[in-house]
């Protein structure tokens, strides 16, 4: 009876475990953007941190495939500028938009934004207020330079001009 109940405690552990998929284009690394989470469902949970941590939300459009996209995920990791505003004043949420294995992927989500990809291509950025109401769209081949000093204070400009107003001190 026993073997039996660690049986199925066992087959239920192995459902719940994450499974990881090999990386979508395996050449370019491990995969930034979740191929299997909808993007609805990330931005849902952004959005209810942002309201407790009174943060707006920014939303990286982009594809594991995409080199600028990988060059903007490394520089929101790694740039020291960029690490604090974001930690400071947004949620960043990665939202898959690979539009070249499935036309489909996150496609009403897209949508709901004005379809950016359409009209800029990938990478693109969608600020959020902390309600979600869509504040700005931006496409970010302005904000690319030739050297990652120069991108990120791009990227810190533009970041700068949509974080909320800072709040007066009593």
């Amino acid at each position: 009876m026993i073997g039996r109940h660690v049986f199925i405690l066992l087959l239920l552990l192995g459902w719940a475990l994450p499974v990881h998929a090999d990386p979508e284009y395996r050449a370019m690394g491990p995969d930034i953007f979740d191929r299997q989470v909808p993007g609805e469902a990330l931005i849902d949970q952004a959005l209810v941190r942002a309201q407790k941590e009174d943060k707006r939300v920014l939303v990286f459009f982009g594809g594991n495939w995409c080199p600028w996209c990988r060059r903007l995920h490394r520089l929101f990791e790694e740039a020291p500028a960029l690490v604090a505003r974001l930690q400071k004043e947004f949620i960043l949420v990665y939202v898959d938009a690979n539009f070249r294995r499935d036309k489909n992927r996150n496609a009403t989500l897209l949508k709901r934004y004005g379809d950016p990809i359409k009209q800029y291509g990938l990478p693109v950025l969608v600020v959020l207020d902390r309600d979600g109401t869509q504040l700005t769209t931006q496409e970010t081949n302005s904000l690319a330079a030739p050297t990652d000093e120069e991108t990120v204070k791009q990227i810190d400009k533009f970041m700068a001009r949509w974080a909320l107003p800072a709040k007066p001190r009593h």
